[in-house]
């Protein structure tokens, strides 16, 4: 099974910025080497939908993350985004956004009272669970 590493850090920032956004999606991107394992930094964006049922992340910040990413030595790797209701499960909009069959695909559930963290990669309508490694913390997912 494919792998996601993310540090106890990293893992926090995304989940606060997850619980943060409510009551709509939130959203942002996964730095490190592209098609890697492990993520090497965060950017949350806002969710330029404002939505709880999808996220839109402004093209103006995919490109300023990714010219930060590059100033780094490293590339955009994914995405991560909440939702709100539902599972941890990528939805048919999250596969018709998911374009890029390099990237992770990390999904966030806020729907239990501890949120639920998984990741996919996302290849000609295939989904395949990966695990999430957090080093530090107990049951990330």
């Amino acid at each position: 099974m494919p792998v996601l590493r993310l540090s106890k850090d990293i893992y926090m920032q995304m989940v606060a910025h997850c619980l943060g956004g409510l009551p709509d999606e939130a959203c942002g991107l996964l730095v490190g080497p592209y098609g890697g394992d492990e993520v090497d930094h965060i950017f949350a964006t806002p969710n330029a939908a404002a939505s709880a049922m999808i996220y839109q992340i402004d093209p103006r910040e995919i490109l300023r993350a990714d010219r930060q990413a590059q100033a780094l030595g490293f590339d955009i790797m994914g995405v991560f985004h909440s939702h709100t209701h539902t599972d941890a499960y990528p939805s048919p909009t999250d596969m018709a956004q998911a374009l890029d069959p390099g990237w992770h695909y990390v999904l966030v559930s806020l729907r239990d009272s501890h949120p639920v963290v998984r990741s996919y990669l996302i290849a000609d309508g295939a989904i395949t669970e990966e695990t999430v490694e957090v080093p530090g913390l107990e049951g990330p997912g």
